[in-house]
């Protein structure tokens, strides 16, 4: 087997969050004011997604945009930092990517998502070839312009994964060609009762598909051809305090472990559920997520 410069490439979008804790239960929004705790920080799928890997210790790359201003700027320095390679980070003439994400008290969140130009952008096939040929993991997030290096990364025999995100209905266009190029598959099961249905459709779809479905406080689903099982959640000390990332954290974490590690998959849902759940511990930060002496010990402890 020829020798992989990167255990694993992220291919999505990466920007600054804006999160805005509300101190009263709800805003008032007949009011012209309301006092809130408003904190920056590197987030979205593609910042969760690679900052997570790197923590962990991998060999990170990373495909995707920032904009030529402070935060774009910003987001480098702490990539560089991380060890995150950025041969394929391209320029967004647009700016930086930007969330903003209402915090209420009781844990519900309400996200508000500005891609820049996500749906125009045309990304240097050639420079995301040589990452992707380099890689023995391509984890993907679902930005209009990644779904044109799907084929590449399938040329180059790398493992591909997709994070669908929050589904409404599988088949509604957008999410086609991911599904299609997928060896795994993630998706949030918060628009959904029971995940089984989506599950179900994607199997009989792609019979071959590895299916996970986070399901926040309910804990987690996986889908094979063997059928579907479902997962307790992980319980911590630490209070959940922010779940901005978590269903990152649950991908890095089942990725890592199943994929370049070799765990079961029992195992590797486990692993994931225990970075999903400490990523919640993070108030407004992707750059203390879970770390492999941590991941260690909480599995240690779960795994008797």
């Amino acid at each position: 087997m020829t020798q992989k410069h990167w255990d694993v490439v992220v291919v999505g979008n990466v920007g600054i969050d804006t999160n805005v804790y509300f101190q009263a239960d709800e805003p008032d929004f007949s009011r012209e004011s309301n006092f809130t705790e408003d904190l920056d920080y590197i987030g979205q799928a593609g910042g969760y997604a690679s900052r997570g890997y790197a923590q962990l210790g991998w060999r990170t790359a990373f495909i995707g945009y920032v904009g030529d201003d402070f935060s774009g700027r910003f987001i480098r320095e702490e990539f560089t930092r991380d060890g995150i390679d950025l041969a394929a980070m391209f320029v967004d003439p647009a700016g930086t990517s930007r969330s903003v994400n209402f915090m209420y008290r009781d844990g519900r969140r309400k996200n508000f998502y500005d891609g820049k130009s996500h749906m125009q952008l045309q990304p240097d096939r050639a420079v995301c070839r040589s990452v992707l040929a380099a890689s023995r993991l391509a984890h993907f997030n679902i930005p209009n312009w990644a779904r044109m290096l799907l084929p590449i990364a399938k040329e180059q025999g790398v493992t591909l994964a997709c994070d669908l995100q929050d589904v409404l209905q599988l088949r509604d266009g957008y999410r086609d060609d991911f599904i299609a190029a997928a060896d795994i598959v993630f998706f949030s099961a918060v628009n959904q009762a029971d995940p089984a249905p989506l599950i179900d459709e994607l199997l009989k779809w792609k019979p071959e598909l590895i299916v996970v479905s986070g399901m926040g406080a309910r804990g987690c689903a996986l889908g094979t051809r063997a059928g579907i099982c479902y997962f307790d959640p992980i319980h911590m000390d630490q209070p959940v305090i922010d779940t901005n990332g978590a269903g990152d954290g649950l991908a890095v974490g089942f990725l890592s472990s199943y994929v370049l590690d070799g765990y079961s998959l029992e195992d590797s849902i486990r692993r994931g559920q225990i970075a999903a759940r400490y990523t919640c511990t993070q108030k407004a930060s992707s750059a203390h997520l879970i770390t492999p002496e941590v991941l260690a010990l909480h599995d240690q402890q779960r795994s008797f």
